[in-house]
């Protein structure tokens, strides 16, 4: 339980630290969007992509008087449901009708409040989550149909050179490919700060949240996965090769991971369900930066961070990504709710060695799908191939994506 002064003074000290922060580069990603009185906002992603920032845009630019709360501030523990109520008062003494939660989802219960404050009282409600599984469960079932989602992931390459002030070209492709985009690393520099994100993922978001014990095999495991990014995993695989003790802890892991937006975990592409599911999946890590700084891999491995930025640029705008593999295989089969969108295949340099094998890769996969032109993704090379009627467009990331 929490008294409603401290609720009060808590509030009135984040809102505070919140507009005093600078405004930051403006995100686009809800330019397209206004607060809806009768459904909530809700800006889910990981842990320092910029969501605070969003929200301090919107409370400047929009919503000055609006209510705000983090409820991982630690003045808040033992905050409980019944809590809600000194909220409403609070909320009655100043005639609020718009609210902002921050990482609501640690109180159990929020979602039958946030119903009632849309239901009856005609609310503007925003709120941000770092953990999509919490998320998805609690608007499934409380507020179905009374909920509009966006992902926020860090900077895209159009942000990361607008925010360093940089031309869009092969040298700005390769700082981004270095550096990703979470927007306090590329303020610093500070490799300490991709470390630690990297800890507080693991243990706050993941081991305290689900009670993992094995802490240590649950952070070989996303060491693995940060140092072999763009390769294929499978359960039995890393079982076998981290020494844990059952495959079906594995794929807890991998849910885990890929609900704290750590990983993206892809899968092979099949009309029939099961096959998705038991076939080996594609890793791709939330950030290149974080790659660069976490990573055990011996070599850089341009080729397969290249190909991760590349499944970003697409993951951003697209949730189903998969990649396809029979004779061949072609890295990306984008989707959209009206069907197949794009075709891609990913080299960071073709040569007279790779070139046949990448592009005999996309031809098969567009015969297969039907589709008369894709897309091959390099890293600064610009071409074009056309074979009985199917067209292959090559192009440099930049150029990608300004498209």
């Amino acid at each position: 339980m929490i008294s409603k002064d401290l609720l009060y003074e808590v509030a009135l000290g984040q809102k505070d630290n919140l507009q005093n922060r600078p405004l930051g580069l403006l995100r686009n990603e809800l330019d397209d969007f206004s607060l809806i009185k009768s459904h909530a906002l809700i800006i889910s992603g990981i842990r320092r992509c910029g969501k605070s920032t969003l929200l301090v845009q919107l409370l400047e630019n929009q919503y000055p008087e609006a209510f705000y709360l983090n409820f991982e501030d630690p003045r808040l523990y033992g905050f409980s449901v019944e809590d809600f109520q000194k909220i409403d008062k609070i909320l009655t003494e100043q005639g609020q009708t718009s609210l902002f939660l921050d990482e609501v989802q640690v109180v159990s219960g929020w979602e039958r409040y946030v119903r009632q404050k849309l239901d009856q009282e005609n609310f503007n409600i925003v709120i941000t989550g770092s953990n999509a599984s919490l998320l998805s469960r609690e608007l499934g079932t409380k507020l179905t149909g009374r909920h509009v989602t966006r992902e926020l992931f860090p900077f895209s390459f159009d942000q990361y050179c607008e925010f360093q002030d940089l031309e869009k070209s092969k040298e700005s492709s390769a700082g981004y490919l270095t550096s990703g985009g979470f927007p306090e690393y590329l303020k610093t520099g500070r490799s300490e700060l991709l470390h630690q994100l990297l800890d507080d993922l693991l243990l706050r978001d993941i081991a305290v949240r689900y009670g993992v014990r094995d802490v240590k095999s649950l952070q070989n495991l996303a060491i693995y996965l940060i140092s072999n990014v763009a390769k294929l995993v499978s359960g039995n695989n890393l079982r076998k090769v981290l020494e844990i003790k059952a495959t079906s802890t594995v794929m807890e892991y991998f849910s885990y991971l890929e609900e704290s937006w750590l990983f993206f975990f892809v899968p092979k592409f099949s009309y029939s369900q099961r096959k998705q599911l038991i076939n080996a999946k594609k890793v791709y890590s939330i950030d290149t930066g974080l790659v660069t700084m976490n990573s055990r891999s011996f070599s850089e491995d341009h080729g397969r961070r290249f190909e991760n930025m590349v499944f970003l640029h697409f993951r951003r705008k697209h949730q189903e990504i998969y990649y396809f593999a029979e004779k061949h295989e072609c890295d990306l089969v984008v989707y959209d709710r009206q069907g197949l969108v794009e075709l891609v295949q990913v080299c960071h340099e073709l040569n007279p060695e790779n070139l046949k094998r990448e592009l005999e890769g996309l031809w098969e996969a567009m015969r297969f799908f039907e589709k008369k032109e894709a897309v091959l993704v390099t890293f600064g090379q610009e071409d074009e191939f056309e074979q009985d009627g199917f067209r292959i467009k090559v192009l440099p990331f930049h150029m990608l994506a300004t498209a």
